[in-house]
Formats: C-alpha cells, sequence, structure tokens
C-alpha cells in the first residue's frame, strides 16, 4: 500500500510537562551532554596521539567514543532545546532521519563492544599469538564491520517505516523519535512492521550479548591456573568493558525485552541509555586505566608547556 500522509510535523510530548521542572532538567542534562563531547573528545585525541596507546584496545577505545558522541548528539541537542519550548515539534522527515541515526550509531556501538570483547578474549586467552591475530588490518576490518553492520540495521528499520501511511494523531508521546512510539501512529495495522524491527534489533542485541557473555566465559576459564596476580592483572583490563556493557544492555533489554507501554519510567530509562551512559564511559576507561590517566596526564603537561 502506497503511504498516504496527511501528517508532515509531529508534537513530542517530552519528559515532563511542568515548565519548571523542564527547566531544571534543562540546567541538569546541558552540562551533563558538554561533559559527553569533552569527556570522549578528549579520549579520541589522546588515543591519537599518545604514543603509548597504539594496542588494537585503544584503538577500538577511541572508536567508541567517537560513536557515543555521535550516538548522544542524535537526540541530546534536540532534547535539550525542548527542555525551553512551549511546544516540541518535528518534521516527519527530521523524524526519519533522527531514527536512522540513532540506529545507526546505537547498533555500531554495541557491534564495538562485541569486537572489543573479543580483542580482551585474544589478549588474554591467546597472548602469544595476539599481535598476529589483531593486527592493524584486522582492526580497521572490524571497525568497518561494526560500522556497515549498524548501516544496515538502520536502513531496514526505516525502509521498512516509510511506506507506512501517517494521516493523523501527529502527537507522540516520547523525548525524541523512536520506532514504536511513531508506529502508534500510524492509519494502518503495524503488527508485522513491529515484530519485523523487534526481530531485528532482537536479533542483534542477543547475538551480540551471546557472544559477550561466551568471550567472558572462556576468559574466567582461561584464568583458573594463573596466579592471583596474574588474574587481577587480566580482569582489571576487562573491568570498564563489562561495566559500559551492563550500562549499555541494561536499559535497553528493560525497555526492548518487555511489552511497550507510555510510562514515565520507560522515558526516564531512556534518558539514562541516550544521556547518561555515553557521559559515564570516558569516566569508567579513565579511572580504572592507568596507561589512560597517564597519557592525559602528558598531553595536559604538553599543552601547559605549549601555552607558557
Amino acid at each position: 500500500m502506497a503511504s498516504t500522509n496527511n501528517v508532515t510535523e509531529l508534537i513530542i510530548t517530552g519528559l515532563f510537562q511542568d515548565p519548571e521542572v523542564q527547566r531544571a532538567c534543562f540546567v541538569l542534562f546541558l552540562p551533563v551532554y558538554l561533559a559527553t563531547i569533552l569527556g570522549n573528545g578528549l579520549i579520541i585525541v589522546t588515543v591519537s596521539v599518545s604514543k603509548s596507546l597504539r594496542s588494537p584496545m585503544y584503538f577500538f577505545l577511541g572508536y567508541l567514543s567517537l560513536v557515543e558522541i555521535c550516538y548522544s548528539s542524535t537526540v541530546v541537542p534536540k532534547f535539550i532545546t525542548d527542555l525551553l519550548a512551549k511546544v516540541k515539534t518535528i518534521s516527519l522527515k527530521s523524524c526519519l532521519t533522527q531514527i536512522f541515526f540513532f540506529h545507526f550509531f546505537g547498533v555500531t556501538e554495541i557491534l564495538l563492544l562485541v569486537v572489543m570483547a573479543y580483542d580482551r578474549y585474544v589478549a588474554i586467552c591467546k597472548p602469544l599469538h595476539y599481535m598476529n591475530i589483531m593486527s592493524r588490518q584486522v582492526c580497521h576490518m572490524l571497525v568497518a564491520g561494526s560500522w556497515l553492520g549498524g548501516f544496515i540495521h538502520s536502513i531496514i528499520q526505516v525502509l521498512i517505516t516509510i511506506p507506512l501511511p501517517f494521516c493523523g494523531p501527529n502527537v507522540i508521546d516520547h523525548y525524541f523519535c523512536d520506532l514504536q512510539p511513531l508506529f502508534k501512529l500510524a492509519c494502518s495495522d503495524t503488527f508485522v512492521e513491529g515484530v519485523t524491527v523487534l526481530a531485528n534489533s532482537g536479533l542483534i542485541a542477543l547475538c551480540s550479548f551471546l557472544i559477550l557473555v561466551s568471550s567472558y566465559i572462556f576468559i574466567l576459564f582461561s584464568l583458573r591456573n594463573r596466579s592471583a596476580e596474574g588474574r587481577h592483572k587480566a580482569l582489571s583490563t576487562c573491568a570498564s568493558h563489562i561495566t559500559a556493557v551492563i550500562l549499555f544492555f541494561g536499559p535497553a533489554i528493560f525497555l526492548y525485552m518487555r511489552p511497550s507501554s507510555t510510562f514515565t519510567v520507560d522515558k526516564l530509562v531512556a534518558v539514562f541509555y541516550t544521556v547518561i551512559t555515553p557521559m559515564l564511559n570516558p569516566i569508567i576507561y579513565t579511572l580504572r586505566n592507568a596507561e589512560v590517566k597517564i597519557a592525559m596526564r602528558k598531553l595536559w603537561g604538553r599543552r601547559n608547556l605549549g601555552m607558557e
């Protein structure tokens, strides 16, 4: 069926309706977004210029930080500006664009987390072959594959959505455009489309999660015969990655592995993984990583010397 779109502009309900609460959220979330950009940007610069951070782990970390900036920027700038607007609107084309990039960067991040888990598995379980297996060419291919996987996933989601007819109502019960809230506005039955996009997202999330869990099971088994000091050193390199995985997959599983609802708690959980988690990753990867902290101090020291 060809789409018959009488709706060209959508109204977003936002996170809260109270103007005072919205202004308070603006004051809270603007510094969080700026910290996300600065923190992840600092990691990108540090990894790029520091000779001590040339291992594949930091190569992937630099790209993860880049994806975090892009992922957050698809939602947060408009979300923040809408907090000061009386009426929050977005065109249908802009809504579909936001959905495309939100899923593109979201799935790219999932696949990068899987790649980083594989990197830790090889480093700990096959240390003698690590540099041969994780060559620079292989690292570039794994990163390119993550971006390609995100693109394919996202283009499928959008191509399923574009043919749907939207003839009213035009109010999205969310603070950004996502597939399920948009499907509720379609003038036709979206059961098949809903199942398809859920299967597309669910298959990627489930396979990725199983690979992540399997990687760390293999790592734990391989550490049984090592000394306490060896186990501690190996696990300390994985702790940051495990924390990042839990922060990303936890809220996503809560939202997407249960029936959709209009509960405010769903929006608050979405705030966590679109606004808060991208800010936390630089903190997670620097607080527990001595090499990154040393490299940042050296970078900051060189900057101060250059200014003198």
